[in-house]
């Protein structure tokens, strides 16, 4: 379709005869109504849906309306109208927030009688804090992502309290306090290994009580590098009794009572076909066909998987990295080079299998159920989409294959029937060193658990399902640095994933799997053909309504939507890079060399790009050495591989050893030309050892002190010059 204005011209031939006073007028008029006509849209404004060739043709097609009507973000509305003392805002990234939440409101509701509710802080207009009620209290439980950063859905929320002026200030004096009526609890959640660590929950926290705002009991904070379910239990009863204090709530009525179902759960016998969702994300993916869709993280898209090849060398290692390539040609879906891809997994069937036959609903794995929630207190963002069977529920929507959390299993072990099975559960429930071995370290999933306290694997259906809906948390997508470059190839998207597997050492006889690493690698073996002697997990390829499958031709799609970050090259090509990327840290650096090669190619200027890789051994799990050798000699001396190979000599090296050696020329590149750095790989300790050696760089060469060294990095990091990509 054209963006072009068709027009339509007017013209009196020369050898006409002359024309008398009625004919000009008339022909004039006619002109005007036609101009008119073309160009009503321009002048009078158009309110019609449906283009016509003679308007101006947009190549941008509108979203289509799908779902229920936009949601009202009057929070303190909803609270009047529902009658609630208590709001719980939560930003969540992997869901944890989200549950906590969830946990608390229905703690609150049902041990003290507080009237609570839960809402994403992306669902409410946040401006609103400064009419917050007096007699009410706000929790905000918080998770920081990535450097610092705040969560998808709680961007909106940072940008507003971190602004120089928030519009619930407006007008205000500034030795007035706009918050002065909120009374609130925080919750961080984030992770130690990263710099920033619960930098998102702190500046909350401070910036509310800068506004006025007054905090009840202690912030708590939670690591997950750690125990972030034991930070989270040992905070929340001096919160509680802080909470109660506040609220006038008198602590001796507080009752534990029995467990209130948070959701209902009914088995439908008849239902339209094309309404039950078969493992869709949403109500988008069930349009007929031809309607054009938009793909976010709500509604992934379903990527046919092109191209996939193992990097490590399986005949010297028993380790496994896939390189995947999926086209996103058509999809309307863009990414820029250091972006994040997420990967939508499924359980393994062997899961599915396990919890459904200890539940003792494997006969009725294929009947429809609708889920609805009892309480709004405890309505999820997220809850995943109905009606559906339960096995499709098992597959696509909840993760069945995370271990639950100590709380829940102390509230599991009151529907075991056996003396046996409610003692262990309870063992584990109260005592978190037991816990901690046995399930947590073990990474003992739901069924796995079940399994072992039922005598001869007999069903243990007193356990209400809707208490297994409650806990188990959603199956959230997997993220993954893009491995390609957006200027090389712009509709496919490259990921390098290493699998996950390994024997837990609390019960070596198990082998545990990562949920979306094994999925990818069972994927590429089946794309590949490659039969494999070692049972592992097995997957529904074919997917929803055979949307992922296609036998003919052996195509496999993957549901996966893109994420954008700040890890990006230099706009300026001449400046120059370092980068530190050991193991598939290298993933997105494999993008920034191809696309600083091809600007080199294009006869560009192209600043030096120095790479530090590190593996074990090179001819063991060398990522992409075929290719960094012609990528590196393209871009001839301006580029420098640097590799480390840890286990080739009786002393270890790494990458923080290679890096101290080029120090002095590193610096250079760094201080001297105004050169990026970047590091990518795990937080805890090699990038850690990285920013130390940076900053011991700035001593030596630079000469500088040890504080004006921390100083000097931290200045690095907040221009955008020192930037990390790093996971725990």
């Amino acid at each position: 379709m054209s963006d072009n204005i068709l027009t339509e011209t007017l013209t009196v031939q020369a050898d006409e005869p002359m024309i008398d006073t009625f004919d000009l007028v008339f022909l004039l008029t006619a002109g005007v109504m036609a101009i008119l006509y073309l160009y009503k849209d321009t002048i009078f404004g158009n309110n019609s849906k449906t283009a016509t060739p003679q308007q101006p043709v947009s190549t941008t097609i509108p979203k289509p309306i799908t779902g229920p009507p936009k949601k009202d973000k009057d929070f303190i509305k909803r609270m009047k109208e529902t009658d609630k003392n208590v709001i719980l805002f939560y930003g969540s990234q992997t869901g944890t927030a989200e549950d906590y939440a969830s946990r608390l409101a229905k703690e609150g509701q049902q041990k003290f009688g507080l009237k609570t509710m839960t809402v994403d802080v992306e669902d409410c207009n946040m401006a609103l804090l400064d009419k917050f009620p007096l007699d009410c209290v706000a929790f905000f439980l918080m998770a920081t992502y990535g450097e610092g950063e705040p969560t998808d859905d709680a961007v909106d929320f940072w940008e507003l309290i971190t602004s120089e002026s928030p519009e619930f200030s407006a007008g205000i004096p500034v030795e007035e306090k706009p918050l002065s009526s909120l009374r609130y609890v925080v919750f961080a959640l984030g992770n130690k290994t990263y710099e920033h660590f619960n930098a998102v929950g702190r500046m909350i926290d401070n910036k509310l009580t800068e506004f006025g705002a007054t905090r009840i009991g202690e912030r708590g904070e939670g690591d997950d590098d750690g125990s972030l379910e034991e930070d989270f239990l040992g905070w929340k009863d001096d919160m509680w009794k802080a909470v109660c204090d506040a609220m006038q709530v008198d602590q001796s009525e507080a009752k534990d009572g029995d467990h209130v179902a948070a959701y209902k759960i009914t088995e439908l016998e008849s239902c339209d076909s094309n309404k039950v969702f078969q493992g869709e994300y949403s109500g988008q993916a069930l349009m007929v066909n031809g309607t054009r869709q938009t793909y976010d993280a709500r509604n992934p898209y379903f990527s046919p998987i092109v191209a996939t090849h193992e990097l490590f060398n399986t005949n010297m290692t028993d380790r496994n990295c896939v390189h995947m390539e999926f086209d996103i040609s058509g999809s309307g879906l863009e990414y820029e080079t250091g972006d994040h891809v997420a990967v939508w997994p499924m359980n393994a069937e062997q899961d599915v299998e396990r919890l459904l036959k200890i539940l003792g609903i494997w006969e009725k794995r294929d009947t429809i159920v609708s889920v609805e929630s009892i309480d709004p207190s405890t309505t999820k963002k997220y809850t995943f989409p109905v009606p559906a069977t339960y096995a499709t529920i098992f597959r696509y929507y909840l993760d069945i294959h995370a271990p639950i959390s100590r709380q829940s299993i102390a509230t599991l072990a009151t529907f075991v029937s056996t003396e046996e099975g409610k003692a262990r559960l309870t063992n584990l429930g109260s005592d978190k060193v037991s816990y901690r071995i046995e399930v947590s370290d073990a990474h003992l999933s739901l069924g796995e658990l079940l399994e072992s306290i039922s005598p001869n694997g007999k069903p243990l259906d007193s356990i209400p399902l809707e208490f297994v809906v409650e806990i188990l948390p959603r199956v959230q997508p997997r993220y993954y640095s893009i491995s390609s470059s957006s200027k090389s190839t712009p509709k496919t998207i490259h990921v390098t994933a290493s699998i996950l597997s390994y024997n837990p050492k609390t019960t070596p006889q198990r082998k545990v799997y990562g949920l979306a690493t094994n999925y990818i690698l069972q994927v590429h073996r089946k794309l590949r053909n490659i039969q494999h002697p070692e049972i592992s997990p097995s997957y529904l390829y074919s997917g929803p309504r055979n949307k992922y499958y296609d036998e003919g031709t052996n195509l496999i799609k993957m549901p996966l939507h893109v994420r954008h970050t700040n890890f990006k090259l230099p706009k300026n090509s001449k400046l120059p890079v370092v980068m530190v990327g050991p193991g598939t840290g290298v993933a997105p650096f494999r993008g920034f060399v191809i696309e600083r090669a091809l600007v080199k190619a294009q006869g560009e200027e192209v600043g030096e790009t120095v790479l530090f890789f590190g593996c074990r051994k090179r001819d063991e799990d060398f990522l992409y050495q075929n290719e960094f050798t012609e990528l590196f000699a393209t871009l001839g001396e301006s580029g420098k591989l640097i590799t480390a190979f840890s286990r080739e000599q009786s002393q270890k090296v790494y990458v923080q050893h290679k890096f101290h050696e080029n120090g002095s020329h590193i610096w250079h590149l760094i201080h001297n030309l105004g050169g990026y750095f970047y590091v990518c790989g795990d937080a805890k300790n090699m990038a850690r050892d990285v920013n130390t050696a940076l900053g011991q760089l700035a001593q030596s060469c630079g000469g500088m002190d040890e504080t004006s060294a921390t100083n000097y990095v931290k200045d690095l990091r907040s221009k955008g010059r020192y930037q990390e990509d790093v996971w725990s």
